[in-house]
């Protein structure tokens, strides 16, 4: 019996070679069609039912933006995708904004990168026909259905909502999920403080998700680093010709998200100026775009996400106290991953997964050992630390099962023991003792991660060291250390 057919998609490019490369990172998950030029292209679309497209943008007669923007006149759901040189200029990118493209390649590009992006791509498609047939449905079927169609609606949202923040059954950060289900229906300004990478966003996300809201935009923008021009372009649009190089209009988010929900991030670094603005935001919902005059409203509801406790900053006159108190509502915590012991087996083996599926290399997941490892780390750099932690871990790995050996020296040292107790990453510098009791621990530690790297091959980690086999056995026995319990069970 014949398995489905292939998502179909179109590659388009004058050159040969390029449409072979392209042809062979794709054939095996879909059905590629080629095209030499966009009248090509063109007749095929016509005769094909296309999911996707990708065009390259140099090619005599019509540019790939002219094709793609005309494909998008006629088939508005197939989703677009252009390749460029590197160098392109400014304006040359807000062209591709202008016309609606999903996403641009840049030369040279990975045959990994090309599959994943037609990929997500291709999943864009299908959630964009699922999302128009449901509101189909719900507009021509009388009440009994709805009901229905909106449960199915519930289940497809549900990758996006509360159950996509992972987490353990005692984990603190049940507090804060109970807390933002509780409020995500009420519509009023809520303000999320944590650490960066603590997953804000995530938050901010399933909140919109889990409110009236959901079939509206969610619309996300990190403050942090950007200009007060920039800042301003970003959030409420630009007119033609305010800023150099800008030839058209653009909308801005608090128009694109109008009726939906925009998580603005970093809101402790907003300047005086921009912390009035965004207080006429909250308070009237009114805005002026770049370079207009006229005032413009927005009915979108406002998440703000804080790096830092704003209260130091509205006592010190830094943060406007009028400001805050808008913002703070409701006001949600998310604790540092440090402080969510239990969660990091299960975020670091659901990274795995996902960088092992998006990359294509098969894993049975992590080892007991490696595990421990992970958990006894302070993870300063949050889940970005551990996504790509399990990232490098994965690119290294040569098993099925990755142990403690791929894992970084510094999570290594920091995990390492002394009398069967966990010994921290703190700084030497702020350790107490003698000197040389501070020599003594930074043997210690690298002797356990040396062991630990080399899967406790003695022979190649006194080699490694410098040091005779007899030497070696004499530090671990001075110190203690023995290979981790997990490990031993392994052997």
């Amino acid at each position: 019996m014949a398995g489905p057919a292939l998502p179909t998609v179109l590659v388009v490019d004058d050159e040969p070679h390029s449409v072979a490369a392209m042809r062979m990172a794709l054939e095996d998950d879909f059905s590629v069609l080629e095209a030499g030029s966009a009248e090509e292209a063109w007749r095929l679309m016509e005769e094909h039912w296309v999911q996707v497209v990708i065009s390259d943008q140099r090619m005599p007669g019509k540019t790939g933006i002219e094709l793609l923007t005309e494909i998008r006149d006629r088939w508005p759901e197939t989703v677009r995708i252009i390749v460029t040189g590197y160098t392109e200029t400014g304006d040359m990118i807000d062209a591709i904004n202008e016309a609606g493209i999903y996403q641009f390649i840049t030369k040279p590009w990975h045959p990994d990168q090309l599959l994943m992006s037609v990929r997500n791509a291709a999943r864009l498609f299908e959630l964009a026909r699922d999302h128009e047939r449901i509101s189909l449905e719900m507009r021509y079927l009388g009440n009994t259905a709805t009901a229905k169609l909106e449960e199915r609606r519930r289940q497809a949202q549900a990758g996006l909502g509360f159950d996509k923040v992972l987490r353990g059954a005692n984990s603190p950060l049940n507090a804060t999920i109970a807390h933002a289900r509780q409020v995500a229906s009420f519509d009023v300004p809520v303000l999320i403080t944590g650490e960066p990478g603590t997953g804000k966003t995530d938050l901010a996300r399933a909140m919109h998700y889990g409110s009236l809201r959901a079939d509206r935009p969610f619309l996300e923008l990190n403050c942090t680093g950007l200009s007060d021009e920039a800042l301003a372009a970003e959030l409420f649009g630009v007119k033609r010709g305010a800023m150099a190089g800008q030839v058209q209009a653009r909308a801005g988010l608090l128009q694109k998200a109008d009726r939906g929900t925009i998580f603005l991030n970093g809101v402790d670094g907003l300047s005086d100026v921009m912390q009035m603005a965004l207080l006429r935001i909250v308070r009237e919902g009114a805005f002026q775009p770049v370079g207009g005059h006229e005032t413009l409203t927005t009915r979108v509801r406002l998440i703000a996400g804080s790096h830092a406790d704003l209260r130091p900053k509205v006592e010190a006159g830094r943060f406007r106290g009028d400001l805050f108190y808008e913002l703070a509502v409701t006001e949600l915590a998310m604790p540092p991953l440090r402080a969510r012991g239990e969660d990091v087996e299960l975020l670091a083996e659901r990274f795995l997964h996902d960088a092992a599926s998006a990359h294509g290399k098969p894993v049975r997941g992590l080892s007991r050992a490696a595990l421990e490892f992970l958990m006894a780390y302070d993870w300063p750099g949050n889940l970005p630390e551990l996504r790509n932690e399990m990232l490098r871990m994965l690119i290294l790995a040569q098993d099925m099962t990755l142990g403690p050996e791929l894992i970084s020296r510094a999570i290594l040292q920091a995990g390492s023991q002394r009398d069967g107790e966990r010994i921290s990453g703190q700084d030497l510098c702020q350790l107490e003792g003698t000197l040389k009791d501070r020599v003594e621990l930074m043997e210690m530690r690298i002797l356990g991660e040396t062991l630990t790297r080399l899967k406790w091959n003695k022979s190649r980690a006194a080699a490694e060291l410098g040091l005779s086999r007899v030497g070696l056995r004499a530090k671990l026995d001075r110190y203690g250390i023995e290979p981790h319990a997990a490990v031993a069970e392994e052997d």
